[in-house]
């Protein structure tokens, strides 16, 4: 790995024949730290992302976005309100599998300080119903993952029993998640096409004057399958305040069967995820990996009050889920947070002249609620490297002194843009200024 940037340049000439490299430099957003990365310059003006997986599982990655964006026939991106990612080309560097697609732009929210009301929470619940939208035959024809609504029910049954087979998994868990599974009323639904569990990183913004941030590009499509439609709202457990305002836009603008079960499954399957990485550890005979699951699932059981035991009471009552616990996990008990692979920063200030008082200059740093370090100045606009002579030439060698870059994308925090003396103002033009004023505080965290 830590391969320099003028080795993935040179290698995406071999990934697409006749390219003309001008220039190249670091993937700010580089998928913490699991991929070699680089953003290319082309003699066209056109910007590429080249990722380079050295392992199994970030090669298996990589095939999977491959074979995901091509699957996106142009009838099919027409289908959507936003753009994915165009396949370009792919080659092998040493022993790594690499993959080179269009470059994004567009700025991007922690899932735990997306605003709530008009902006951007709308706009993810609309752009997740167009993914749902898409015709089963996009992932059929490309010989993608198809499960129905049985198979995704056994698939989390056997998580469970997995995960229970470790006895790290806290019993009053064990009990919640089993009688989840035996509920036959809560796996119901019409299997639909999703990204196979999108995260708010996933979605690009840009701002817009009359509606605030708005969807114009989503990326991680790895996980394109046919399946239950609730993996790509499971990220709504940490977004406390913007959750109902998504899922009241998802269902706004899904013309599928309503699912009356589809939040509580979406939280339940938020949930499984730390049994996910529990079993993950005891494949890998990780004890680090397994003590850390451990103590969030135990974090997660402490949460729960007497009437949280039973998912069925939860869906009837209207209680809240175990998720809501997880505001009180230790910060050194962390989820993995995967961050985009195919954007990178721009500067915001041009698409916002003379707001830039809107906030106080703040940095960026902390711990993301999956315990990563967000924020910070990390854009690398201006240390693009000039490969004019490199494009006929070789494979540079691969270059061991050089160190990855394991910053993480400047994502935007929440501050308050409610004017002096507007007790009475319109909650929905305070939700847009909300959502406006974490672009402007992403503006503030970005270095130029």
């Amino acid at each position: 790995m830590a391969r320099s940037p003028f080795t993935l340049a040179a290698a995406v000439t071999a990934a697409l024949s006749g390219a003309e490299v001008v220039g190249a430099r670091t993937l700010t957003a580089d998928g913490d730290g699991r991929f070699d990365s680089a953003v290319v310059t082309l003699a066209d003006g056109r910007e590429l992302a080249i990722r380079v997986g050295d392992d199994d599982e970030t090669a298996r990655e990589l095939a999977s976005e491959s074979l995901a964006l091509r699957a996106l026939t142009a009838g099919a991106r027409a289908m959507l309100p936003f753009r994915a990612p165009e396949y370009v080309g792919e080659t092998r560097l040493a022993d790594g599998r690499a993959l080179v697609t269009e470059l994004l732009p567009g700025f991007q929210i922690e899932a735990s300080h997306v605003p709530a009301g008009r902006g951007a929470a709308e706009s993810m619940g609309a752009s997740i119903a167009a993914v749902h939208a898409l015709p089963a035959s996009v992932v059929r024809s490309a010989g993608l993952t198809a499960r129905s609504a049985e198979e995704a029910r056994e698939e989390v049954r056997q998580l469970v029993d997995r995960a229970a087979a470790t006895g790290r998994v806290p019993a009053r868990l064990t009990v919640r998640w089993r009688e989840a599974v035996e509920d036959d009323d809560l796996w119901r639904f019409e299997s639909a096409v999703t990204l196979g569990g999108v995260q708010a990183t996933s979605f690009l913004f840009e701002d817009d004057p009359d509606a605030g941030p708005s969807v114009i590009g989503l990326v991680h499509w790895h996980g394109l399958a046919l399946g239950d439609p609730a993996v790509d709202l499971a990220w709504l457990s940490s977004a406390t305040d913007a959750a109902g305002d998504v899922h009241a836009a998802y269902a706004q603008a899904s013309d599928r069967t309503p699912d009356g079960a589809l939040a509580m499954r979406a939280r339940l399957l938020a949930e499984l995820e730390f049994a996910r990485w529990l079993v993950h550890g005891d494949a890998l005979h990780r004890t680090d990996i397994m003590d850390d699951a451990a103590a969030l699932l135990t974090a997660l059981a402490e949460g729960l009050r007497e009437n949280d035991l039973s998912v069925i009471a939860q869906r009837s009552e209207g209680v809240d889920s175990a998720m809501d616990a997880l505001g009180r996990v230790p910060e050194t008990a962390s989820t993995r947070v995967n961050i985009a692979m195919e954007t990178d920063a721009y500067n915001p200030r041009d698409l916002l002249p003379g707001e830039d008082d809107a906030v106080a200059d703040e940095p960026g740093g902390g711990r993301a609620p999956g315990g990563d370090a967000v924020g910070g100045d990390v854009y690398v606009g201006d240390s693009t490297e000039d490969l004019s002579d490199l494009a006929d030439s070789d494979l540079l060698p691969r270059d061991e002194s050089a160190q990855s870059d394991d910053s993480i994308f400047p994502v935007a925090q929440p501050v308050d843009a409610s004017p002096a003396g507007s007790d009475d103002a319109d909650p929905a033009d305070e939700a847009q200024r909300a959502a406006r004023a974490a672009l402007q505080r992403w503006t503030n965290s970005s270095s130029e």
